[in-house]
């Protein structure tokens, strides 16, 4: 199977987040040090926890695009934790990239769906025929409760 320049891109971005998760976890006074972050050290740990999650998803899952997707979300929660300026600017390149992975990936799998359509012009949603469904309502509306 030919893999797209995207896919190729998303792998990457998978290694990379499970990388990085392994450090915010093992390391999270050095990683909350290097970004400035404004969070304790048990939350930069689970910064690395999302990270781990997103980078399995991307690398084991069929469709990588949702979990790109999910890595965006989790650069706006870091740029939100985030105030060294050299942190901010690497934060806002790999979102980039990010964004733009994930948007292309999302392209190239609405692409590979299969198109399929179905036409129920035919059925009118009645058990029965039109006809023979005239006055039910009033009958069963005539009911005791």
């Amino acid at each position: 199977m030919h893999k797209s320049r995207a896919d190729a891109v998303g792998c990457g971005l998978g290694f990379f987040s499970i990388a990085l998760g392994l450090a915010e976890i093992v390391a999270p006074r050095l990683v909350k040090q290097a970004a400035g972050m404004r969070c304790s050290e048990n939350m930069v740990r689970v910064h690395g926890v999302r990270e781990i999650a997103s980078g399995l998803g991307i690398l084991l899952a069929w469709k990588r695009a949702p979990w790109v997707w999910a890595r965006v979300a989790g650069d706006a929660v870091d740029i939100a934790s985030a105030r060294r300026p050299a942190a901010l600017v690497a934060l806002a390149g790999v979102t980039a990239l990010d964004v733009a992975t994930a948007a292309q990936l999302s392209r190239e799998e609405q692409a590979s769906l299969p198109h399929t359509y179905h036409d129920y012009s035919d059925r009118s949603g009645f058990p029965r025929p039109a006809a023979e469904m005239r006055g039910v309502g009033r009958v069963e509306a005539r009911l005791p409760i």
